[in-house]
């Protein structure tokens, strides 16, 4: 699993049982909740990428994506298939998305 950190907006990696390898031709579904900034998914891609996936092998599945999000994603993986439930139309100086649903991790664990 991988988080955002809230003051510098970084991803850090928390949880990371992936395979060394991962066979060729596997499909991968990453779900994420938001994509607001993008820095989260494209870490979370990178480290399938570092085991042999292609950006072609996986899909993404988000509730709600905002544009800083897709643009990286776009610029970074060209073809990615991204699926979001709504997109909003910008990320405020928080890295939310705004109007958004809030922090879906908050939401979640009541935290």
């Amino acid at each position: 699993g991988l988080r955002r950190d809230e003051e510098t907006l970084q991803p850090s990696v928390y949880l990371n049982n992936l395979p060394e390898k991962i066979p060729e031709g596997t499909r991968v579904l990453v779900i994420d909740p938001m994509l607001a900034t993008g820095g989260t998914i494209v870490a979370a891609i990178d480290l399938l990428v570092d085991r042999g996936v292609t950006s072609k092998q996986i899909k993404v599945v988000s509730a709600v994506a905002a544009p800083p999000a897709l643009q990286k994603l776009s610029n970074k993986f060209p073809g990615l298939h991204v699926y979001a439930g709504m997109i909003d139309s910008e990320v405020d100086e928080r890295g939310y998305i705004v109007p958004g649903l809030g922090d879906a991790g908050d939401r979640s664990f009541n935290t």
